[in-house]
C-alpha cells in the first residue's frame, strides 16, 4: 500500500460526514437570510438614487444575460462532474470541474468588467443609496462565486492527490449544492437587479 493510499484512508478515517453535512446546511441557511436581508435592502433603496442615472440608464441586458448563461452553464457542467463521479473515473471528473471552474471565473471577470465600466462612468458605491444596494448586493454573490472557484481547485487537488474517496464524494456533492445554490440567487439577482430594473 504506497503512502498515498495510506494517507486517503487515514483522512477517510478521521472524516465525520454526519458532521460535515450539518455544519454545511447551518451555512447554507445562514447563507439563505444574509441574501434575503440584501434583496430586502435592495428593494427598499432602489427607487433612491439622489438625482443619478436609475438601473435602466446603466445596465446591458445583453451582456449580463451572456453572464447568466455562462454560470448557468457551469452549473450543468458540474453536473456532468457529477455523473462522472459514479464512474470512479477521477480523471474525467477533474476535467468537468476544470471547465466549470474556467466557465465560473469567466462569469467573475465579466461582473468585474462591468463594475470597472460603472466606475470609470463615475457610478459609484458612494454615488447613491441605489448603487450601494447595488454593488453590495452584486458583489456579494461574486465573492461567494470567487470562494467556489477556490472550493473547486482544492477538490482538483484533493482528487489527484487522494482518488475518489467517501470524503471526496460528500465534498462533491456539498460544493454541487453550494454551486447551484449560487445559480439561484443569480437568477434571483438578474430578475429583480437587471430585469425589472431595466423595464
Amino acid at each position: 500500500m504506497n503512502n498515498a493510499t495510506l494517507a486517503s484512508h487515514e483522512h477517510a478515517h478521521h472524516f465525520d460526514g454526519s458532521k460535515y453535512v450539518f455544519g454545511f446546511w447551518l451555512f447554507i441557511m445562514t447563507d439563505c437570510i444574509l441574501f434575503a436581508t440584501l434583496f430586502a435592502v435592495y428593494a427598499v433603496l432602489h427607487t433612491h438614487t439622489y438625482g443619478g442615472p436609475h438601473g435602466n440608464e446603466l445596465f446591458s441586458l445583453p451582456f449580463v444575460l451572456t453572464e447568466t448563461m455562462i454560470l448557468l452553464t457551469s452549473s450543468f457542467t458540474y453536473g456532468l462532474a457529477m455523473l462522472a463521479r459514479t464512474t470512479g473515473n477521477k480523471n474525467i471528473v477533474i476535467r468537468w470541474l476544470w471547465l466549470t471552474f474556467i466557465l465560473g471565473l469567466s462569469f467573475i471577470s465579466m461582473e468585474l468588467y462591468e463594475f470597472h465600466n460603472l466606475y470609470v462612468e463615475g457610478h459609484t458605491w458612494a454615488t447613491s443609496a441605489f448603487l450601494s444596494s447595488f454593488f453590495t448586493l452584486v458583489s456579494t454573490h461574486g465573492l461567494h462565486v470567487s470562494a467556489g472557484l477556490v472550493w473547486i481547485l482544492a477538490m482538483i487537488h484533493q482528487l489527484h492527490k487522494y482518488g475518489i474517496t467517501p470524503v471526496s464524494k460528500t465534498k462533491l456533492t456539498s460544493l454541487g449544492l453550494f454551486w447551484h445554490f449560487l445559480d439561484i440567487i443569480w437568477i434571483f439577482v438578474f430578475t429583480i437587479v437587471y430585469l425589472m430594473g431595466a423595464i
